[in-house]
């Protein structure tokens, strides 16, 4: 997959300075204010839905690189050990295919609450601190979706894969693979520190107002 190494530019996207220390002291910043929450949520997980605490699974990151990314469990454990997907098309991911991480009934009722307001995402902030994610970027697929992107889709992996993105403010889960496309790549081509803290406030609004959330 060697089209991930450049832009329509040509040229190697490398990761800034100023986004890296942009995350570190944001992370941090978030990580203190949550902190009650770190506190709270394991405990509430394990009463209503027993252990473990924490998901993890493999995800692409910056320049086809894979990771384990790392979030609040939200779905019951027969679930998350079911056999994993597999996909079988041939000219990239279709437009309309839209990714759902599990039924109503797969998810647990904690879970329900967790993923409404994005509180599931929050153990991200230490993939975020080890340098596998941005705050702000597409967010990572797995593997199994990525290793079929076509020429123009892969050119969403030129960065690092974030918490919270230009899709996700502009529909979350209700927008189709295609448009999440069209908005990771005006990310890729216009990414600033101005986007980025647009990005987050508007994050935050669509976080309180639990819009798009599955």
């Amino acid at each position: 997959m060697e089209q991930w190494l450049t832009f329509h530019s040509g040229t190697v996207h490398r990761h800034p300075l100023w986004k890296r220390a942009f995350d570190i002291v944001g992370s941090l910043f978030i990580l203190f204010v949550c902190l009650p929450l770190f506190l709270v949520i394991p405990i509430i997980i394990i009463i209503f839905s027993k252990r473990p605490v924490f998901f993890t699974q493999t995800r692409t990151g910056m320049h086809n690189k894979k990771f384990r990314i790392v979030k609040f469990r939200t779905m019951k454990v027969s679930t998350h050990n079911k056999k994993g997907l597999t996909y079988n098309w041939e000219e990239g991911v279709p437009d309309h295919f839209q990714f759902k991480t599990g039924s109503d009934e797969s998810v647990t009722t904690i879970g329900k609450f967790l993923r409404k307001y994005s509180l599931d995402e929050l153990p991200q902030l230490l993939n975020v601190l080890v340098g596998h994610m941005s705050l702000v970027g597409p967010r990572p697929e797995i593997p199994a979706i990525t290793e079929l992107y076509s020429h123009e889709q892969v050119q969403r992996l030129l960065v690092k894969p974030g918490i919270t993105g230009y899709a996700q403010v502009n529909g979350r889960s209700d927008i189709n693979h295609g448009k999440k496309i069209e908005y990771d790549l005006y990310y890729v081509q216009n990414r600033s520190l101005r986007l980025d803290v647009k990005i987050i406030v508007a994050t935050i609004v669509a976080v309180i107002k639990a819009k798009g959330a599955y």
